[in-house]
């Protein structure tokens, strides 16, 4: 039975699930990240083609222009040729970077809800143990990355060779075609290479998001034990305990309120006190207390008896005597059955007089 509490078979609450987050553990799969990356950079890539095809073509007649000219090769003439080379890749690359980080960016927060936690990256001795290092080596995390590794590059080596098989031919053929047409189709066959080793990404990103998800969530999991000494703590929190008991007075005042429309009357002392009481001859012995309430409370239960109709009357005493010595859904004490049965055929005659 021990090592049955041991056990964790238990999902994990909502407090373990902010506990983790707060110390930065959260579900992810990089491999989503890197195909978002992946399909993200290249269809932009596609999409700046052009421009950057534009800008390099510039720089390079620029370049080969400006080297032509230049006789004197001090420092400061070699520096505005280094800048001339940064400038253009900055154009040419820049964009591309940006655009993918973002990517990146959004890929990841869109699984850890854009988490920002330092505590996951502080260091922690006991990583520099040997004996855990070893055997996190052979964990079942490191196999999955290792067989995940060797898979990306049997996909890459079959991609590539099947493209490269069949367009073997006119791969040749460009050498001897315009730089313009040769270029477009090298990009056309580059796109479809990306293209297909991104579906076939896709597709073990598919499964290492399952899988992440069932690792994170096995990891999460409790024991029945820790479920309950978790519960001990949150039940002997004063803050949590004056919130639970919040709540619940808060759905009782609802369910309260939603009683007074079924009353026979509301017994009022004109602002202090006010009570619903319903007679039923069939199911009670005597009147019964549907709501009850004082001050502010008193008001709304007079407020929503007018709204629907129910007859409200005043008689201080008997408010405040009732208010006193009976709980909702309580028969009224047997001293209040004379001042109620009064009240009572007061409504009622007063009702067969509205009728």
């Amino acid at each position: 039975m021990a090592g049955d509490s041991g056990e964790k078979t238990e999902k994990a609450t909502p407090k373990k699930r902010r506990d983790q987050r707060k110390e930065g553990n959260v579900f992810q799969s990089k491999d989503v990240v890197t195909v978002v990356s992946l399909f993200g950079s290249f269809y932009i890539l596609k999409l700046l083609f052009p421009k950057i095809y534009e800008t390099v073509r510039a720089f390079m007649i620029d370049f080969i222009g400006f080297a032509g000219t230049v006789t004197d090769t001090s420092q400061g003439k070699i520096n505005e040729i280094g800048m001339m080379v940064i400038a253009a890749v900055v154009k040419t690359i820049f964009p591309l970077l940006l655009i993918t980080g973002a990517l990146a960016i959004a890929a990841t927060g869109a699984q850890t809800k854009f988490l920002v936690s330092g505590k996951s990256v502080r260091p922690q001795f006991n990583r520099l143990n040997p004996i855990s290092g070893i055997k996190k080596l052979f964990s079942l995390q490191n196999m999955v990355e290792l067989i995940k590794s060797i898979l990306k590059i049997i996909i890459l080596i079959a991609v590539i060779y099947n493209i490269v098989i069949d367009d073997m031919v006119q791969v040749v053929r460009t050498m001897d075609m315009d730089i313009t047409i040769s270029g477009a189709y090298m990009l056309e066959m580059v796109m479809t290479l990306v293209i297909r080793i991104c579906i076939a990404f896709l597709a073990i990103a598919a499964l290492d998001f399952m899988y992440q998800w069932w690792e994170y969530e096995r990891k999460l999991k409790m024991s029945k034990q820790e479920v309950k000494e978790e519960f001990k703590q949150t039940e002997g929190n004063p803050e949590i305990k004056s919130r639970i008991r919040n709540i619940q007075n808060q759905r009782a005042r609802q369910r309260m309120m939603q009683a007074v429309p079924g009353a026979d009357v509301v017994v009022r002392n004109p602002t202090h006190f006010a009570v619903a009481l319903k007679y039923d001859a069939d199911s009670y012995g005597a009147p019964v207390v549907l709501a009850k309430g004082q001050d502010e409370l008193a008001l709304r239960i007079v407020r929503v008896a007018e709204e629907s109709g129910v007859a409200v009357v005043e008689n201080p005493p008997l408010a405040r005597g009732i208010y006193a010595s009976t709980d909702l859904s309580q028969e009224i004490p047997q001293e209040y059955y004379g001042a109620v049965a009064e009240v009572l055929v007061y409504v009622y005659k007063m009702n067969n007089k509205l009728e």
